[in-house]
């Protein structure tokens, strides 16, 4: 049994076309401080901006989408946000989309959401699939940068049978890919299809279509197929470290035997002679 549809503000129902506006303002946004009496769709959290009717959908994972927002209203939105978000960041990440209503087919065409008639479920939709797409800009960001690390040090090890950097280093790279696995899976939760096609499947098509303009499923396993390699990667790096450490250590203990045999033969040496 589906959910009966939430009402959009008076200011968005009777609009012909529409932006929607998405920001990736830090790491995490905590949501638990809104209470559910003042939303509008407790999820995702979708909240009323301002006089002016506009909508925000908001997801833990950083990103807000705002739709039909004035960039005064966003900037004192954003604003209020600050206290609530992890490591914000200093320019945010943005994508725009528009959407036209009254359209006799649902879908996206040439970068535009062609709706039929307007409403919250829809936005939500929509709103889920530009919060991933930017996230995966970002992640796909950081990958690439680590790729560009770690390349140097698979050719060193390709080329000599050794790795001059530090386990340390190394470890930390593979922290790196975890915590971006994590977030893309705890926080995003980039394969999951969005909880509002629960209560509303007839828009599954709309959905389907807004994946492939953004491509997620195919950006996400490659993404995914790139950490793997990272990650592999640098375990592979750290224990080639771990075990020239562990050789340096068996030479250590090689020469301190040696050195108590010697020790002990010259002690025996000068008892004979004494």
């Amino acid at each position: 049994m589906t959910k009966p549809a939430a009402k959009l503000t008076l200011a968005l129902i009777n609009r012909s076309d529409l932006q929607a506006r998405a920001l990736l303002l830090g790491d995490r946004l905590d949501l638990k401080s809104f209470k559910l009496t003042d939303c509008l769709s407790p999820t995702p959290l979708t909240l009323e901006v301002a006089a002016t009717g506009g909508i925000a959908v908001l997801f833990r994972y950083g990103v807000v989408v705002l739709f039909g927002v004035t960039r005064v209203d966003e900037a004192r939105f954003v604003e209020l946000l600050q206290p609530l978000l992890s490591n914000p960041y200093n320019t945010p990440d943005i994508e725009e989309l528009a959407i036209r209503i009254g359209s006799n087919q649902l879908g996206v065409q040439s970068g535009t959401v062609s709706l039929d008639v307007l409403s919250l479920e829809k936005l939500q939709l929509i709103a889920d699939a530009l919060s991933k797409h930017l996230v995966l800009n970002l992640y796909e960001h950081k990958v690439a940068n680590e790729f560009d690390k770690i390349e140097p040090l698979a050719q060193e090890l390709a080329t000599h049978g050794r790795v001059s950097a530090g386990s340390r280093k190394l470890l930390s790279k593979i922290g790196h890919m975890l915590l971006i696995e994590h977030r893309m899976v705890g926080r995003a939760e980039m394969g999951d299809k969005p909880e509002t096609l629960w209560d509303f499947p007839h828009l599954s098509g709309l959905y389907a279509s807004l994946e492939d303009e953004f491509e997620l499923n195919e950006r996400q396993a490659a993404l995914n197929r790139k950490l793997s390699l990272i990650s592999d990667t640098a375990q592979t790096l750290s224990d080639v470290w771990d075990n020239k450490q562990l050789h340096k250590l068996e030479w250590y203990v090689i020469g301190l035997i040696l050195f108590e045999i010697v020790l002990s033969l010259y002690e025996r040496i000068g008892k004979l002679f004494g």
